[in-house]
């Protein structure tokens, strides 16, 4: 983002710089580094004009040779909040949040009257997960600026998050070759604090006349260093529909990459999960790597193996996979759609014994998700299953999220 840098006194700007400032603006990165190289040559000793040149080279992307040169800059002016500011920046764009306050902390207390200082101290302590001290500094900024849309921003972005989702739902699963499933869930999903997580839920499924339930727990471990860790397990009146037990693990992984480019971050994830069938043993290794693009679209492609053990018959590994793309259908705002297509090949969930078998498929499907608001969003899909056999299945389901 451009930081909008305003002449002291009276006098108004050299012609250069507001040359520079024009370039910048229309993110001409070269007109404008060419400008300056061209004063620097002029007068090497101006700290101006390396001023300037370290904030183009942040600008267009060239991080490291920017800090360097802020750095310089503030041995040589230890009192300048503006050169602290913009290696805060510098170091800001590499995720060193914690050397970036230490310059905000040092920029405040040579000016304490400036908005913007406490506007970026917001963002370097929100970044750190200091939401409570953040706040406080984008209330700051507000008070010396009130008609700051940045500082409005960044104050609403460290709004108390929920806590906890509490969600309801409801399949269908029509087959060409068996009796209509039917099944209502509900989910509670707490995230205690940064680092600690759990998920409760209930699961009942109806056939004809036959009742199944199962109940699922598993608690989430999670670092940003590290990833997250998840474990648990679920136990079943299974009726011989659904396993009578299940168990399972799973690690995920996360990394940003950058604002600008086509690839803006991307997450893998790997689970290991066992089910226990009346007649079956499943174990399923599932592999997701999930990519972050640009207009908040996503690509995300799964792998699984599943090897399958029933009472009369050797164990047997098969393969399959699914490819998901997600893309918004609204702009960002209080009132969002998102929306997603799939296509799978093999893919079974185990959910149901009707899933279990040696048999090929190929699924076909979508959905889309409403956020009403930030606390309440509904979730729709709908999926057809081409099976060996000409046997098929046409599942949907709908979903209502409450956030607090």
């Amino acid at each position: 983002m451009l930081v909008v840098f305003q002449a002291l006194g009276q006098d108004p700007p050299p012609e250069w710089q507001m040359q520079v400032r024009k370039f910048a603006e229309l993110k001409d990165w070269d007109s404008a580094m060419r400008i300056v190289e061209r004063e620097a040559a002029r007068a090497p000793q101006d700290t101006d004009v390396r001023a300037w040149r370290a904030r183009i080279l942040l600008w267009s992307g060239h991080i490291v040779e920017s800090e360097r040169e802020f750095r310089f800059l503030v041995r040589a002016a230890p009192q300048d909040p503006d050169l602290r500011l913009g290696l805060a920046g510098a170091l800001g764009r590499e995720e060193r949040w914690k050397e970036a306050l230490r310059e905000l902390d040092a920029a405040v207390e040579v000016d304490p009257k400036r908005a913007d200082l406490h506007a970026a101290r917001g963002r370097a302590l929100r970044a750190l997960g200091r939401t409570d001290d953040a706040r406080q500094e984008f209330v700051k900024a507000l008070q010396q600026e009130p008609a700051s849309e940045e500082s409005r921003a960044g104050l609403l972005s460290v709004r108390a998050e929920p806590k906890h989702e509490l969600r309801l739902g409801t399949d269908m699963n029509l087959f060409n070759f068996a009796g209509t499933y039917e099944g209502e869930w509900v989910s509670l999903t707490s995230r205690w604090t940064e680092h600690w997580g759990t998920n409760f839920a209930g699961n009942f499924y109806q056939r004809n006349a036959t009742i199944a339930g199962k109940f699922i727990a598993s608690a989430t471990g999670r670092s940003k260093r590290w990833g997250g860790l998840t474990l648990g397990g679920a136990s079943a009146h299974d009726r011989g529909i659904i396993p009578e037990t299940e168990a399972f693990y799973s690690y995920d992984r996360s990394w940003r990459i950058g604002e600008s480019g086509f690839l803006r971050g991307a997450e893998a994830a790997l689970e290991e999960h066992w089910y226990w069938f009346t007649a079956a043993r499943i174990l399923t290794l599932n592999g997701t790597a999930t990519f972050y693009l640009p207009g908040e679209w996503t690509w995300s492609l799964s792998l699984l193996g599943a090897r399958s053990r029933f009472s009369s018959t050797a164990a047997e590994w098969r393969p399959s996979g699914t490819t998901r793309l997600g893309f918004p259908l609204t702009a960002r705002g209080e009132r969002r759609l998102s929306g997603n297509v799939f296509f799978a090949a093999g893919t079974e969930n185990f959910a149901l014994v009707d899933q279990v078998g040696r048999f090929s498929a190929q699924s076909y499907g979508g959905g889309f998700k409403f956020q009403f608001t930030r606390r309440q969003d509904l979730t729709a899909y709908a999926a057809y299953q081409k099976r060996t056999q000409d046997r098929t299945q046409t599942s949907f389901g709908f979903s209502y999220g409450i956030h607090f």
